[in-house]
């Protein structure tokens, strides 16, 4: 295939090579202008743009066996004329046409919800002229949303602060934003101003003539194809940052030395949907000495490790500590597998609010472990994978977590320490004595294989009423097998049924939610009475 230079600087051409642009007429198809000129076999010039949307295009970049630029992929890039494309529009010109146009017809049209029977009712807006009067005063917003509408340029400076005056939140997403010193000039003349998003503008890498702005407390940079360095960099433009989104800029390594500096009022971090691997890129944080929320989902993360407070530091101050203020870290989504890792969540000072949904070491359909050992393996979590850790489900898992342990004991004392850090100290905490049986012919191997006899009980509200039935299973019955047997014997194949312990003793039962564990494991003994429930 042939390749043709690509031409950056035709005079007199309204386009040039690297210029945001969108398909005129629709404002959320955008691109990046790629080639300026001649197409073979065609007289008069063309545009050649790379869209951001895969399959947006018809070609890679090529025309008749020819490359003119190299697209994305094999269906992002298009050749269009010049009048098929618009270079946007200014911040005023965006807020005129949002804020000020009249509602067409046609979205009058479509303002309506459905009845019950699914017809469409429309909406009458109360006070509509009155909403539209309000915002005819530019002066008086305080929150605008520009998101998709073309904007490639501040504008008149002097003209935005006498229409701004009080703007306080402002979303500019998906627009046609390069250039940091547009947005600087465009942030000094909103003097209100504390709410920047940026997300999809494709930002330029290079940041000069950096301004101080003080005002600004929440950027937002998602999809923006950022880097750290570029972050770090404007840390001097907003030094007062209290909230900063990065997610979805594939950012795999913070920078090349050992910790982030500055950010000093940052309580939020939100990395999601990046491609983080290694923890040490993530200890890089661990001195922002205000950080409160820590957002790492959807990375690729195998392991989490917290050092060793002795041999970091030979004093004792406790302001020296890594991630000293975190008290939310939130890591569903990645790959770690260990439960290691789990356990050196323990170290973190003031951590409290934990997500670990999606990775291996929480699949429990993957041989990960479910909730409650998580729950009693992480002792200070009053928030796990969003939900609330209870005093009641707290004292429960940890129970059955110690008894779960107990049924599994071998090994050495310093092993078992070490595969369970907490052990003991749940045993002494809830009064559990040791139970370990003898190895032998009456041990755990006899224990597991023996028959015990188990009353099943229908809870559910559409199970009828069903009479209680007693039946001897084998011990090494999981909690799944025993879930097919109850809709064996109760014909419950419509019905999937949630199992509840009724331990003897406990004013409440426990859930059974761990398919993989058996009747023996869990410590179901003879007589015990198992309550099936339904799925609601």
């Amino acid at each position: 295939m042939q390749e043709t230079q690509q031409d950056t600087s035709r005079k007199g051409d309204p386009f040039r090579v690297g210029q945001r642009v969108h398909y005129a007429g629709n404002p959320t198809r955008t691109g990046t202008v790629k080639y300026v000129g001649p197409l073979e076999g065609h007289s008069s010039d063309f545009i050649g743009v790379d869209w951001d949307a895969d399959g947006e295009g018809k070609h890679d970049g090529s025309h008749n066996g020819v490359r003119y630029f190299a697209g994305r992929g094999p269906k992002t890039a298009s050749f269009l004329r010049s009048r098929n494309l618009s270079s946007g529009l200014s911040l005023i010109e965006a807020l005129e046409n949002r804020y000020r146009s009249a509602s067409s017809k046609e979205e009058e049209e479509e303002m309506y919800v459905l009845s019950a029977r699914n017809r469409r009712v429309s909406i009458q807006l109360l006070g509509k002229e009155k909403i539209e009067e309000k915002v005819s005063h530019l002066e008086e917003i305080i929150s605008a949303s520009l998101s998709y509408l073309g904007v490639s340029s501040p504008g008149c400076p002097n003209v935005i602060s006498s229409t701004l005056p009080n703007l306080k939140e402002l979303d500019l997403t998906g627009n046609l934003l390069v250039n940091w010193e547009d947005i600087f000039a465009m942030c000094e003349s909103l003097p209100a101003l504390t709410t920047l998003n940026l997300s999809s503008n494709l930002m330029s890498p290079d940041i000069a003539n950096i301004h101080e702005l003080i005002r600004i407390r929440i950027l937002v940079l998602n999809q923006a194809g950022i880097t750290w360095k570029q972050i770090q960099a404007l840390d001097y433009a907003f030094p007062h940052l209290n909230e900063l989104h990065a997610a979805g800029n594939q950012l795999r390594e913070i920078m090349a030395w050992s910790i982030v500096e500055g950010f000093n009022y940052l309580k939020l971090l939100n990395l999601d949907n990046n491609s983080i691997s290694s923890w040490d890129e993530v200890m890089k944080f661990s001195h922002l000495c205000c950080l409160e929320q820590l957002f790492l989902n959807k990375n690729r993360i195998k392991k989490v490790w917290y050092p060793d407070f002795g041999e970091l530091h030979e004093s004792v101050d406790e302001n020296l500590r890594p991630f000293k203020s975190l008290q939310s870290l939130h890591l569903g989504g990645n790959m770690i597998e260990d439960m290691e890792s789990v356990n050196s969540l323990n170290s973190f000072p003031k951590l409290i609010d934990i997500r670990l949904s999606d990775n291996p070491v929480s699949d429990v359909g993957k041989g990960g472990a479910p909730r409650f050992v998580i729950t009693a393996r992480l002792a200070n979590v009053k928030i796990l994978n969003g939900s609330e850790v209870s005093s009641r489900e707290r004292k429960e898992s940890e129970i059955r977590y110690v008894r779960l342990v107990m049924s599994k004991l071998c090994g050495p004392p310093e092993e078992i320490s070490r595969l369970h850090p907490r052990f003991a100290e749940l045993k002494r905490i809830h009064g559990i004595e040791d139970e370990r049986p003898s190895i032998g012919v009456s041990g755990p191997q006899k224990m597991a294989s023996g028959l015990i006899s188990i009353t099943l009980k229908c809870i559910g509200a559409s199970m009828g009423g069903k009479a209680p039935l007693t039946k001897k299973l084998p011990a090494s019955t999981t909690v799944g097998k025993l879930k097919n047997l109850c809709q064996i014997f109760f014909k419950l194949s419509s019905i999937k049924p949630v199992l509840y312990f009724q331990e003897e003793g406990s004013p409440l039962p426990v859930i059974l939610d761990d398919d993989m564990s058996s009747l023996f494991e869990l410590r179901i003994s003879n007589n015990s009475t198992i309550l099936i429930d339904e799925l609601s």
